[in-house]
């Protein structure tokens, strides 16, 4: 049976193309808000990270009416860190809309995107955005999409796919590029008619898929999920099973169902095939989990999720100023919260270690894992963390193997030189080099992941804020080396206090300094960045002798450099493997891991012999 009056979607796209303000216009133009109700910009970007940095990291759930047809639709993440929230709800849907910027055209992540959906036998609608932007050039990115189609090999009936031209934020959208819209109703029209309606048996035994899991404080985990067969009502018995483990059952009871309804979760008492919806009260769902009648278990299939490929340790702080601004300090605290996290993100990876100050915890990149350091700091915590580390593998014969990524850089002709150069040293590999729109060119390499960490900053020095990057997991490849990453030292302070003028005066001549006067420092403290490769001790809290010959006024004299101040994303690029990065809600402080400066010289000595 199909269920003509339910379609559900999902929306894809690269970073940036405009997903999230294609959704708002929908949820606008179906009704969903009264005519006076202010609803701002980014409605599904409800995480206050998200409305930050402008990116979607979290998939989210939404649904909206036109003419009497129920529109489930998933606002999906395009950065590929977050990949794996993309793969997962493609699961519930029956066809995508594949949003591409009219001027950038198909980039990494619509690539990867795209590839999953058509794994998947999955339609897709493919919405031009921008199409108002001056330099835009729909009908030549209409061509690159094609491509792309034609490289992943696409069958004759997804080639065949409907083109839609609009401008989310004028809330337009049209069929022909050189007519501009009035509404979003063409993009409303061509998901009725190009993406087909749910199918499934009404009669036969309850089947449902959880995808997704949301969390609440109140009512625990709620797993979110599309009804493919049968009934699901409240107060059901039905039997958890899991494709990859088939022989774990559990029997439990669906105490409340939700389905959605604009941005909101509605109480229903029952709902059929088809329907996205949404349970609580089961207390151990996971993503995977099949919901079944008892009288018939079968387990839905469902693909693994993608292994994490960078790590890091996340450990108790154990700095001289410790426990002075963060609410929760223990390793229980600590261990509590990042196993908590597990609820919701499926490709995170959290262990013990062999001490229980440290757990490892496994992400699909750095932005995965700074988002969660970031979170858990706004939280109240305080811990450190250790410099981002590839996942090696071993292949049969013994060999290490490593995580590879296709890196695209486009880039003013003007920096290419550069780039090219830093990503050599980085063991990247120039795959090709061509002209991109503008006068920008762009470099494909093939580069191990460790060869990114920590080069982002670089890069936006090295193109003066012009160039764009993106990366895409590439498998894994034979070990290519060691890399430098550094090729400066660290400016240490050598005693506890405060740091004071005519003590920052004297240090600032070595190198660039990232505290004020002010800060308080301790012994073992990364206070700047050396000039030159090696590490140096300063006394930044010196102050200077006061005698009848020196007031205490010529101090005023003294001119500093304003100090460069670390984002998270900076500070994390910027440890080396022998410091940590301590993390509190106040503040952002590098430290050495050995922070008694006679040990530490000890080691590096151990560590050269």
């Amino acid at each position: 049976m199909k269920r003509e009056d339910v379609r559900n979607i999902a929306i894809i796209a690269h970073v940036d193309h405009g997903k999230t303000t294609l959704v708002d216009e929908l949820l606008k133009q179906s009704g969903v808000f009264r005519e006076n109700q202010d609803v701002g910009e980014r409605i599904m970007d409800s995480n206050a990270i998200e409305r930050e940095r402008g990116i979607t990291i979290l998939s989210k759930n939404t649904a909206v009416t036109y003419k009497g047809v129920k529109i489930n639709i998933v606002d999906t993440p395009g950065h590929a860190d977050f990949g794996g929230e993309v793969e997962r709800v493609l699961k519930m849907v029956n066809g995508v809309i594949l949003v591409v910027d009219a001027f950038e055209g198909a980039m990494p992540q619509t690539k990867f995107v795209l590839r999953k959906a058509l794994e998947m036998k999955l339609p897709v609608i493919v919405c031009v955005n921008k199409i108002d932007r001056p330099e835009g050039r729909p009908k030549e990115v209409v061509d690159e999409v094609l491509e792309l189609f034609l490289d992943l090999d696409a069958d004759e009936s997804q080639l065949d796919c409907p083109f839609v031209y609009a401008s989310a934020k004028t809330g337009t959208a049209s069929l022909d590029p050189d007519q501009p819209g009035e509404n979003m109703v063409p993009l409303f029209e061509t998901i009725l008619n190009a993406i087909p309606a749910p199918e499934g048996d009404p009669d036969a035994g309850t089947q449902v898929l959880i995808s997704t899991i949301d969390y609440n404080e109140y009512v625990g985990r709620i797993g979110v999920g599309k009804v493919d067969n049968g009934v699901i009502k409240v107060n059901q018995e039905v039997v958890i099973v899991n494709h990859h483990d088939p022989d774990t059952q559990r029997k439990v009871k669906v105490s409340k169902l939700y389905e959605f309804d604009g941005l909101n979760k509605v109480e229903v008492r029952e709902a059929s095939v088809g329907s996205i919806v949404a349970i609580s009260g089961i207390s151990d769902i996971h993503i995977g989990d099949t919901l079944c009648s008892p009288d018939a278990v079968r387990p839905i299939p469902f693909q693994k999720i993608s292994e994490p490929t960078i790590a890091m340790n996340f450990i108790v702080n154990d700095s001289p100023l410790a426990g002075t601004e963060g609410k929760y300090v223990t390793s229980r605290h600590i261990r509590d919260r990042l196993f908590r996290e597990l609820n919701t993100d499926v490709s995170l990876r959290v262990e013990e270690t062999d001490t229980t100050e440290a757990f490892k915890v496994s992400g699909r990149g750095e932005l995965h894992l700074s988002v969660l350091i970031e979170t858990m700091r706004r939280e109240g915590y305080e811990f450190a963390v250790s410099k981002a580390e590839v996942i090696y593998r071993e292949d049969e014969n013994g060999k290490r193997l490593e995580p590879m990524e296709l890196c695209y850089v486009d880039v003013p002709e003007e920096f290419s030189g550069s780039v090219i150069e830093k990503l050599s040293q980085r063991k990247g590999e120039l795959k090709s080099m061509g002209s991109a729109s503008g006068n920008y060119t762009r470099l494909e390499f093939s580069i191990p992941s460790r060869g990114l960490i920590g080069y982002r900053g670089e890069f936006l020095t090295d193109t003066k804020g012009n160039g764009i990057m993106n990366t895409i997991f590439d498998g894994y490849a034979p070990y290519k080396g060691d890399i430098q990453y550094r090729k400066q030292g660290s400016l240490i302070a050598y005693e506890p206090g405060e740091a004071v003028t005519y003590g920052l005066f004297n240090a600032q001549e070595r190198g660039t300094l990232f505290i004020g006067p002010g800060t308080k420092v301790y012994s073992g403290m990364v206070v700047g960045q050396n000039g030159k490769d090696e590490d140096i001790e300063l006394n930044v809290c010196r102050k200077k002798q006061l005698t009848n010959t020196r007031s205490s006024s010529a101090d005023e004299a003294l001119r500093l450099t304003p100090p460069r101040v670390l984002s998270l994303e900076q500070a994390l690029d910027f440890i080396d493997t022998d410091e940590l990065l301590e993390v509190t809600p106040k503040s952002l402080r590098i430290r050495k891991k050995i922070l008694d400066p006679t040990l530490r010289k000890r080691e590096a000595m151990k560590n050269k012999g």
